[in-house]
C-alpha cells in the first residue's frame, strides 16, 4: 500500500489503514467480505486475527475471510478468530486442476469448521481454456510474460494436458473453461469461485459450467490420468 514499514503484509496498522483508503477510493462504507491475503511471517497471527476482529466490530466490513493460509496456519487463524467472536467466513486459495495445494489438507480443515471455499484462478490463468490450444498466442498472458503466467510454464507436456483435456470436455458436452469450473464445483467443499471475465461473452461461456456439473467415475479418472 505504501512504501517503508508497515507498508505490506498482516500488521494491524496495514490492515486498517488498507481498508481505509480502499473504502476512501470506492466511496464505500463497508465491505461485505475482507481477507487477510496471506500470512505474515514476521507479525503474530494473533495480531493479524485481532485486527480483522476490530474492523467487523467497527462496521468498516461484515465477514471476514483469509486467503493463501496453508492448512495449519488456517487451524490456527480459525480458532483466534472464533475465541474472539468473528468467525471466519470464507478461504480464498488457488486451486484449479493444475494447483491441487488445497486437497492436502485445507479442504479437510475448512469442512470440520464451516468454513467456506472460493478459489481464484480456476482456469489457471487461462490455461483451461482454449487460449493455448494451438499454442502461445503473441497477445496472450504468457506470450507477453507480464503477468504471473510465463512462457517458459507452457510446456509441451503441459500443452499435451490441455489438448486432451479439451477432448475429454468436447465429450461432456462442454467448453474446457466450463469443464474446469464445474471440476472444481463437483466438491461441496467448494462454495463457489472466482471468475475473471473481460467480456459479457466470456462470462456467459463460464456460467453455463452450472449447466453439467455431475461427473462419472470414469470422467474423473480420465481426467486424473491426463493430469497425472
Amino acid at each position: 500500500m505504501w512504501p517503508g514499514p508497515y507498508g505490506d503484509w498482516g500488521s494491524r496498522k496495514y490492515l486498517i489503514s488498507s481498508l481505509d483508503q480502499s473504502l476512501q477510493r470506492m466511496g464505500l462504507d463497508y465491505v461485505d467480505i475482507f481477507y487477510s491475503h496471506r500470512p505474515d511471517p514476521q507479525t503474530p497471527i494473533e495480531e493479524t486475527m485481532g485486527a480483522l476482529d476490530s474492523i467487523v466490530r467497527s462496521g468498516k466490513a461484515l465477514y471476514v475471510g483469509l486467503s493463501n493460509y496453508s492448512a495449519t496456519e488456517t487451524e490456527t487463524a480459525i480458532k483466534v478468530l472464533q475465541s474472539l467472536g468473528t468467525p471466519c467466513l470464507i478461504h480464498q486459495p488457488k486451486y484449479s486442476m493444475f494447483e491441487r495445494w488445497v486437497e492436502g489438507g485445507l479442504l479437510d480443515v475448512l469442512e470440520k469448521h464451516g468454513v467456506g471455499c472460493i478459489p481464484f484462478s480456476p482456469l489457471a490463468q487461462g490455461m483451461l481454456t482454449d487460449r493455448y490450444l494451438h499454442g502461445i498466442p503473441a497477445d496472450s498472458r504468457a506470450g507477453r510474460s507480464t503477468g504471473h503466467l510465463q512462457t517458459n510454464e507452457i510446456t509441451e507436456d503441459k500443452l499435451t494436458q490441455i489438448r486432451q483435456l479439451n477432448e475429454l470436455a468436447g465429450k461432456r458436452g462442454q467448453s474446457l473453461a466450463q469443464m474446469a469450473l464445474s471440476w472444481l464445483l463437483k466438491d461441496k467443499r467448494v462454495t463457489t469461485v472466482l471468475i475473471g471475465a473481460s467480456s459479457v461473452q466470456q462470462l456467459d461461456n463460464n456460467l453455463a459450467a452450472l449447466n453439467k456439473l455431475d461427473y462419472t467415475s470414469a470422467e474423473l479418472e480420465a481426467i486424473e490420468a491426463i493430469l497425472k
